[in-house]
């Protein structure tokens, strides 16, 4: 059994790179198929070439690739695709083959003049397995619809939109201001409590002078003496 192995001069592994980011330049501005190109035995085909490969051998998928209902299965055949060109150059001769036949069954992708891939994509690493899953997974969803669609407007691949960046909660203040703080409000409020406090002592001092016999608020009212308590206590001293 063949194996993949990693190249290890710069100049293939730059190669190798070119190859992978270059646009499919043989297709056309129109991107659609008037007799489908997949075959019914795609799966098999993908099949035999699992069976050969190391299956946890490294590549590369995009994470952030839009999940657009109609293009987003022909961009990932598309990235499939220069994948497997890649990985011919660093195979043996009969795993040639067997990546030569996988590429057979999407090579339909290069017809279209796909745009360069954009910078924002970003990749992580994954097993060859789980990439040719995957291949056979789109291929299958796109079999009963290719030729019902143009793909005209999928030259250019898109990347998901970066998640907003959260603004902080709010105070529930008018209108939507935000609340002062606590210490700021204190400050506000201790003025006004000096200020009623004088006003009520005051009037406490102009209420006694008016009516001398009256109390303040809170002042208690001494009781008036009883005639009969005087005259036990004239009694008792005489």
């Amino acid at each position: 059994m063949r194996v993949l192995a990693p190249a290890c001069s710069p100049t293939t592994s730059l190669l190798l790179l070119l190859s992978l980011l270059s646009p499919g330049g043989r297709g056309t501005p129109n991107c659609s198929f008037r007799y489908s190109p997949i075959s019914s035995t795609f799966a098999t085909t993908i099949r035999k070439l699992s069976v050969y490969l190391l299956q946890d051998y490294p590549v590369t998928v995009a994470s952030n690739l839009q999940d657009d209902q109609l293009c987003g299965a022909l961009w990932r055949l598309v990235l499939a695709q220069r994948w497997l060109e890649r990985l011919k150059t660093v195979a043996g001769s009969q795993m040639q083959r067997l990546l030569e036949d996988v590429n057979t069954e999407i090579y339909f992708v290069t017809s279209c003049a796909f745009q360069p891939l954009p910078s924002c994509l970003r990749f992580v690493q994954t097993n060859i397995s789980h990439l040719l899953q995957d291949t056979s997974e789109q291929l299958a969803a796109l079999e009963p619809q290719i030729t019902h669609l143009n793909f005209s407007q999928c030259l250019e691949l898109q990347c998901q939109p970066d998640a907003p960046t959260l603004l902080p909660p709010r105070s529930l203040g008018a209108l939507g201001a935000p609340a002062p703080g606590r210490p700021l409000l204190l400050l506000l409020l201790l003025p006004l409590a000096v200020l009623a406090l004088l006003l009520a002592a005051a009037w406490c001092l102009c209420w006694q002078r008016t009516s001398p016999r009256t109390p303040c608020p809170g002042e208690q009212v001494p009781h008036a003496p009883n005639p009969q308590d005087e005259r036990l206590l004239w009694l008792v001293e005489h």
